[in-house]
């Protein structure tokens, strides 16, 4: 059976709602019309999986106070043919961190895979789908059948319906949807399609291939000479070797070329925080030089103190956080948790290669990832906001590959500092 809830907030979305999204984001309306419904499911799914949790549930039901369920409600359409905007797009990269964590990418990946979308138009859904949940929750507000404890039961009591909104591979929270992704990429690695939204993976299916043809030689090999098929074999064997190397060697050289920019940031120190707590960072690194910031009485918040992070890495072309990144994050949020009044930006840039407007929805993406991942690491998302700035304000000369690797980047800014007061 459908989703009463489902039916309810897709009948929300009117055809010219549908086609002004379709003609935003460059897709064909039957697809936009499919993908909205699985992201909005894919949403709902995300929070019937914490139903559970009351203290995440007031959360969402606070994000509708001060007006802001109303203000939803009379904006749908502007947002499904402009996008979200101001305190709208502040609410929605807020709340997005809350519902999936550090797997907002893969969701959005999914999408796209999924209903053959671009990969920004899978962000693209939902953040669309954001806005109708959350105003679908604010007709409940107004007619005052929405509190903690009936969020909780209708999310509970829907999740099974969801499944009908949801193809198979998208099925379950936001981990399973991630999975579902993953398992799709891995298929089409093996029928040799390649899924356009997948960061290089390209050896993966160099092996394949490479199997797949000493299988074929096995077989040919009861009528073909056992040395061609060797000298075939060996040949094949070589390929995947060289492939396997060149990817190590790549691997190597920007393993060694990201050791020596964290060794440039100086010994190691002990940094002690007003929570008794003490980080072992380097001494130019941005921790140190953030808690001295926050210290320092005298030093005003100001829109144009930036503090660049030193040690994060994505991959290439992508938002998805690598391992690496995570010592970095953990001290930040240490240090947010020690300064509990402190406010941040996150901000995200690229250089000027390329095309604008994918490098505006890069940046966006990689700063929604770290704040996404300073919410899993337990920092309350009111107290973060994310912004991508594309190319804006270079630090370094973008006609120099140094400098173009110095301009891509995530920055953070204090927008609240009174912990330090």
């Amino acid at each position: 059976m459908a989703s009463s809830m489902m039916d309810s907030i897709l009948a929300m979305v009117t055809p010219e709602m549908k086609q002004a999204l379709a003609g935003r984001l460059g897709e064909s309306p039957q697809a936009v019309q499919s993908g909205l419904g699985a992201a909005t499911a894919a949403t709902l799914d995300g929070l019937a999986s914490k139903s559970g949790d009351s203290g995440f549930l007031s959360q969402v039901v606070g994000l509708l106070g001060g007006g802001t369920g109303q203000s939803l409600l009379s904006s749908l359409s502007s947002i499904a043919s402009g996008g979200p905007t101001g305190a709208t797009a502040d609410l929605v990269n807020r709340f997005l961190p809350m519902v999936f964590g550090s797997q907002q990418s893969q969701v959005a990946n999914a999408l796209s895979q999924q209903y053959g979308l671009s990969a920004s138009s899978g962000t693209g859904l939902l953040k669309m789908a954001v806005p109708l949940v959350l105003a679908f929750f604010a007709k409940m507000q107004n007619s005052g059948t929405l509190s903690v404890s009936s969020l909780g039961e209708l999310l509970r009591t829907e999740a099974p319906n969801l499944r009908s909104y949801l193809p198979s591979g998208l099925l379950g929270s936001a981990a399973g949807v991630a999975s579902g992704a993953a398992n799709r990429a891995t298929a089409a690695a093996t029928t040799g399609a390649r899924a356009a939204s997948a960061p290089p993976r390209w050896l993966v299916p160099v092996a394949i291939a490479g199997a797949l043809l000493l299988a074929w030689l096995v077989i040919r090999s009861m009528s073909t000479p056992r040395e061609a098929v060797q000298t075939a074999t060996n040949a094949t064997s070589e390929a995947v070797n060289s492939a396997a190397s060149a990817a190590s060697n790549a691997a190597g050289a920007a393993g060694n070329a990201a050791t020596a920019a964290w060794a440039a940031l100086g010994d190691m120190m002990k940094v002690k925080l007003p929570d008794g707590s003490e980080l072992n960072v380097p001494s130019q690194g941005v921790e140190a030089r953030l808690v001295k910031y926050l210290n320092d009485s005298s030093a005003p918040v100001s829109d144009a103190t930036w503090f660049d992070f030193d040690r994060l890495l994505f991959d290439t072309g992508a938002a998805t956080l690598q391992p690496a990144s995570e010592e970095q994050l953990t001290n930040i949020a240490a240090i947010l948790k020690a300064y509990p009044q402190v406010k941040i930006r996150i901000g995200g840039y690229t250089d000027n290669t390329g095309d604008p407007a994918a490098n505006l929805r890069l940046s966006e993406d990689r700063a929604d990832n770290v704040m996404a991942e300073l919410v899993r690491l337990g920092i309350e998302p009111a107290r973060m906001s994310a912004k991508g700035y594309g190319a804006e304000d270079p630090i370094a000369d973008n006609s120099t590959s140094e400098g173009r690797q110095k301009n891509r980047r995530i920055s953070l800014r204090v927008t609240d500092k009174q912990a330090a007061a």
